[in-house]
């Protein structure tokens, strides 16, 4: 039989992170002690008032319809109050559309708004999902290289380098996944004193991570002069309220975009689930306490394997400013070889050999945009965060060095 799958599919891979989570998943269904530090999860259970609103929900018996496509308006109605006074961003209730998640607004906003051939500029590292989602709306994505050098921050210069007349948005993530990059008021500024001279660039802000920023001063892009109206703001409930399994997601767009969105929802998932939006309702009108609880745990953890990861000599290491995620480059293993001769040429075989010999699942960074690197989530407890660290040391220090250099990494065209 000919291959069933379309050729648009035929283009993208799996996602790293849920195939690094299934081997995971698959060790320890066999009784392997493996501590899994891939997905982007947290590991607290959703706030209990967040429940109860769940629970009134269910008992009242008014939410067993189909909801309106864009979601409840007393809902968008919250999350337009807290846009305005969290973010300083004015999206009035009709330009807001819910959603099942970040990764399904992201799926509605480029199935919208591009056409076959047209450029969105990646801040590389880059959430896996980025990329495929614009490569599956014919879109085609353009990263701009970034370092651990300058934490992973594109200089004003190249985002002008890589603006063409193809250009369609720009997308980033701050606090970002994977690096825990967080994108200064100042920085922003920089890069809208060059948009302001390109009106028809529309910018994607994904901003899941906003509870989970220890600087305390989360800068929402739409909220600078004169690019609310060009701004795409992504956010949701999945990091800061711990309802990952909830699928709940929101976007906030320029009237145009949100009439397309919610056209294009309205085409294919329809509405989010009614009891997830009051959930998510509960959420907002319960204040930020259990998000700013969960921060400081966060916090502590980033605390602590930062100081034993610094203890590792050839990785190197820089301190995340928000979300859950060390990224440390790990070039200097890169051609060496474990105890079996197994020669370690990529992030890619350093991931899979740290799952067999330490029994810790990490991601490799290839799919992020930096091959060179290695994505470690600290969504855990403090025990298996301590024991993870110290069986990665131990199994890193068993590699001895190559006389022959791996292959030249891939680098992401810019």
């Amino acid at each position: 039989m000919k291959n069933t799958e379309s050729l648009r599919l035929q283009g993208v891979e799996e996602s790293s992170t849920l195939a690094m989570a299934a081997l995971a998943r698959e060790y320890k269904a066999k009784g392997v002690d493996v501590i899994s530090l891939s997905l982007g999860e947290p590991d607290f259970k959703t706030p209990t008032n967040i429940c109860e609103g769940a629970k009134e929900a269910i008992d009242s018996g008014k939410y067993f319809s189909y909801p309106p496509v864009p979601g409840y308006l007393d809902f968008r109605e919250a999350i337009s109050e807290k846009f305005k006074n969290e973010n300083g961003l004015n999206y009035s209730p009709s330009e807001i559309i819910v959603s099942n998640g970040v990764k399904h607004s992201i799926t509605n906003v480029m199935f919208s708004i591009l056409n076959p051939g047209d450029e969105v500029i990646v801040f590389a590292p880059f959430w896996v999902s980025y990329s495929a989602i614009i490569s599956l709306a014919d879109g085609i994505p353009k990263y701009i290289n970034t370092t651990i050098k300058n934490d992973f921050k594109p200089t004003n210069d190249q985002l002008e380098e890589a603006i063409s007349t193809k250009t369609k948005a720009i997308i980033f993530s701050s606090p970002c996944n994977p690096t825990g990059t967080v994108f200064t008021k100042e920085e922003l500024e920089g890069y809208r004193n060059i948009l302001v001279n390109h009106p028809d660039i529309y910018v994607i802000s994904d901003e899941i991570y906003e509870h989970i920023n220890f600087t305390d001063e989360h800068a929402s892009f739409g909220s600078l002069e004169g690019m609310n109206n060009r701004t795409i703001t992504m956010n949701g409930f999945s990091k800061g309220f711990a309802m990952t399994g909830w699928r709940l997601g929101y976007i906030g767009a320029p009237a145009k975009i949100a009439k397309s969105i919610n056209k294009m929802q309205g085409q294919t998932t329809s509405a989010n689930c009614s009891i997830a939006q009051r959930a998510g309702l509960t959420a907002l009108r319960g204040g930020n306490e259990s998000a700013l609880n969960m921060k400081k745990e966060y916090l502590k953890r980033r605390n602590i394997v930062f100081d034993l990861l610094s203890k590792i000599d050839k990785i190197k290491l820089n301190k995340p400013q928000g979300a859950f995620y060390f990224f440390p480059e790990i070039s200097n293993y890169l051609g060496n070889k474990s105890q079996d001769g197994k020669k370690i040429n990529s992030a890619n075989d350093l991931a899979l050999y740290l799952l067999e010999d330490a029994k810790v699942s990490l991601v490799p960074g290839e799919d992020f945009g930096a091959p060179n690197c290695i994505r470690i989530s600290y969504a855990a407890s403090e025990k298996e965060l301590i024991e993870a660290t110290q069986r990665i040391e131990k199994s890193l220090s068993k590699l001895s060095e190559s006389s022959t250099k791996p292959p030249p990494s891939i680098i992401w065209p810019s």
